[in-house]
């Protein structure tokens, strides 16, 4: 079996547009549209954010990335394939994320996540991740949402 490098990727490259396509057909079914704040392609392409991606030879597996705010880095869309879950690629994919943040100089990584997600929230929470209230333009009253923080370094 190959070798599975995680690597900065083009949110545009297709094996990864089709990931991120996978995660919005899988979230959006989850929450009504007001709770589904997903990133598109082009704005994954934006030279604030930072998007990574897990691969086998030319297979993506997982993906995920920051959104470099002022003070603040933000975790945004990560992913796993249903096939490549259990590998502990969500955990590399969070790894680069945190290193990726605090190389640009940010020490606290945000997240929003959903209240359907008992397997992300579990993730996060192993992850160091604490709950928290809303941050940056999020509304302050969606009851699908879960905030959480980390500080990093």
């Amino acid at each position: 079996m190959s070798a599975i490098l995680v690597t900065i990727a083009d949110a545009a490259h297709p094996p990864v547009r089709a990931l991120v396509e996978e995660l919005d057909a899988y979230l959006v079914p989850l929450y009504p549209a007001e709770s589904n704040h997903l990133l598109d392609i082009e704005t994954l392409r934006q030279p604030e954010m930072r998007f990574f991606a897990a691969f086998r030879e030319d297979e993506a597996l997982a993906i995920g990335g920051c959104w470099l705010h002022e003070d603040y880095a933000e975790v945004k869309r990560v992913y796993v394939r249903p096939a490549a879950r259990g590998l502990g690629l969500a955990k590399q994919i969070m790894r680069r994320i945190e290193t990726e943040a605090m190389a640009c100089g940010r020490l606290i990584a945000r997240l929003e996540t959903g209240i359907h997600q008992p397997e992300s929230l579990a993730l996060y929470r192993r992850l160091g991740y604490a709950d928290r209230g809303p941050f940056g333009d999020y509304p302050t009253d969606d009851p699908n949402s879960v905030f959480m923080e980390k500080m990093l370094g």
